[in-house]
């Protein structure tokens, strides 16, 4: 299985599979839908608060900037050597070789089940929010929610590709965009009936505490841009697949800017240091907007979490032969059958993570520290100088080999330390709750 032999018959398998037909909006609404997701950014008022106005904006600044631009890296290496290649696993064994796929896919596979277990948590946590305001006095916890919003993304992940689900994600994309409007328009709201003197920005806790509390911020930070799924994305978009996947990049990115940055900013005003790690605990009018930023998550989320799942998937597609034409030809109904067993399992493994340790926040950081970071930043700075992209005649190649060591030196820091800040919070969190812990 680790041979070159078997990963060169996953990538035949996937050639055969995939061929590349969406448009770079539909790309667009992909890459949108992977990163601007409701549970990325409504923790960011919470890091900023954890950091103080003058790092925590520096650090989203610099975050933005260096994920747009390592973005724009990963789209560039598309057929860098002549070939296609169809996975970031593939991409990464054909620069760095086995130990490259090898690495890739254990970050992404961290990456992929961190970032469910922790939207799913989100998903329930706006299920509750919708369903308390119809029944206050209501027996239903947020392990119920939990598990409907898993036994309804069991369904959606019957669908087979990424590009099957663009009319869903064409919705997540809107969603995004109704719930920034509604949460940044609440927060304001909900800012100027506060006793603007009683809101305190000042960092809280012994030296230590503060010290953690911003490790796990910066975590949450890179969790927030994080999109392990470029190539994969750009295996559905039509020739010329690097054109196209600039434009939806840039695209997507305009869509991040312009909620992320004010989400994360007139949260952290609104209530200062008592905000909390999802924006939406922290509203509470008018009731009816509240409801509605609440379902525009839920909605955007299940649009989010299938692009996640999906190469865990695709490690049990090449496993198993579902991608061949052969078994697809001769056993639909057991190849269809197989994948729902197999689905099951995933989703009631997620499904009973996130219900049994329900804390938000933590997954956000671990995730982000050392799943997402070595796939958004370190990775591409990397993979773009091994692979001798950078032109040389240019009057940018002198800057853009120190620009991506310097990215890359950066964010492995970023990475050691989120992690560690996210792994002491997780350890306080059981101390102080159950398990099953209705949040």
């Amino acid at each position: 299985m680790g041979s070159t032999r078997d990963l060169e018959t996953e990538k035949s398998d996937s050639e055969e599979a995939e061929s590349g037909k969406g448009t770079w909006k539909q790309a667009a609404f992909h890459v949108a839908t992977t990163i601007a997701t409701p549970a990325a950014y409504a923790p960011l008022p919470f890091a900023i608060a954890s950091l103080g106005w003058p790092l925590g904006v520096s650090s989203l600044v610099s975050a933005t900037l260096a994920t747009w631009y390592s973005s724009f890296l990963i789209a560039s290496l598309w057929k860098w050597n002549g070939e296609k290649h169809f996975t970031y696993r593939h991409l990464a064994h054909s620069i760095f070789g086995l130990w490259g796929y090898w690495s890739i896919a254990i970050f992404q596979q961290v990456a992929s089940l961190g970032n469910n277990i922790a939207i799913q948590i989100a998903a329930g946590s706006s299920l509750k929010a919708v369903y308390k305001h119809y029944h206050h006095n209501g027996t239903l916890t947020l392990q119920h929610f939990i598990i409907f919003f898993g036994i309804f993304e069991l369904l959606l992940s019957q669908l087979p590709d990424i590009h099957s689900l663009r009319w869903v994600n064409a919705l997540c994309t809107f969603s995004t965009i109704g719930f920034a409007g509604t949460t940044i328009g609440v927060t304001f709201y909900n800012g100027k009936k506060i006793d603007r003197t009683s809101v305190s920005y000042s960092l809280h806790g012994s030296s230590a505490s503060k010290f953690f509390k911003a490790f796990n911020a910066l975590g949450t930070i890179a969790f927030s841009f994080g999109d392990a799924m470029l190539p994969e994305i750009q295996n559905t978009v039509r020739e010329p697949a690097k054109r196209n996947m600039y434009k939806s990049i840039s695209a997507a990115y305009t869509v991040i800017v312009l909620t992320y940055w004010q989400l994360a900013f007139s949260g952290y005003w609104a209530f200062g240091s008592e905000v909390q790690p999802y924006i939406l605990a922290s509203l509470s009018i008018p009731e009816w907007t509240v409801v509605m930023a609440n379902l525009f998550a839920a909605i955007q989320i299940s649009g989010c979490f299938q692009i996640y799942c999906r190469p865990t998937y695709g490690y049990f597609e090449e496993g198993t032969g579902l991608k061949s034409n052969k078994s697809t030809t001769y056993f639909p109904y057991r190849n269809r059958l197989t994948r729902l067993i197999f689905t099951s399992i995933y989703m009631v493994l997620v499904t009973l993570i996130a219900a049994a340790v329900p804390f938000f926040g933590d997954f956000v950081s671990i995730c982000g520290a050392i799943g997402f970071t070595p796939l958004d930043f370190v990775f591409p700075a990397l993979a773009y100088l091994k692979a001798g992209r950078a032109p040389n005649n240019s009057k940018l190649g002198p800057f853009l080999r120190p620009l991506n060591i310097l990215i890359a030196t950066c964010f492995s820091l970023v990475a050691i330390l989120g992690c560690i800040g996210a792994v002491r919070l997780i350890v306080e969190d059981i101390k102080n709750y159950k398990f099953f812990h209705d949040m």
